[in-house]
């Protein structure tokens, strides 16, 4: 479990460093998953250890959503005076996701299974 730990931290570090070193506007953590998926696809498949461990972590996740939270907590103030804005862009973007979504479900259901346009 300590040497896939470490393999998953190593692929997230050397992630950060490409996003910091080349000035990508994307998260070192994104960089470091797909530097791991990329890893796996040349391996072939996922080794039974790094299940294990990634099932581990997935179990306790909601452990490491409480720095969020507190986070969260210790902006309570700012969070109340900006509530507004908040609540338009969240409202905004759910509704334009499901736009967005039913339009592409709709011209893929037009599509068909054979690949010809239907009306």
């Amino acid at each position: 479990m300590l040497g896939t730990l470490t393999i998953l931290l190593l692929c997230q570090l050397a992630g950060e460093l490409i996003a910091r070193l080349l000035h990508l506007p994307v998260p070192g953590p994104v960089l470091g998953m797909l530097l791991l998926f990329a890893g796996l696809l040349l391996r072939g498949g996922v080794p039974r250890a790094v299940q294990d461990t990634a099932g581990g972590i997935l179990r306790h996740l909601s452990l490491l959503f409480i720095p969020a939270g507190v986070g969260v907590m210790t902006h309570m103030e700012r969070l109340g005076s900006e509530a507004l804005p908040i609540a338009v862009a969240l409202f905004g973007s759910t509704l334009f996701g499901v736009a967005v979504t039913a339009k592409l479900m709709a011209a893929l259901l037009r599509r068909g299974t054979d690949g010809e346009t239907r009306p």
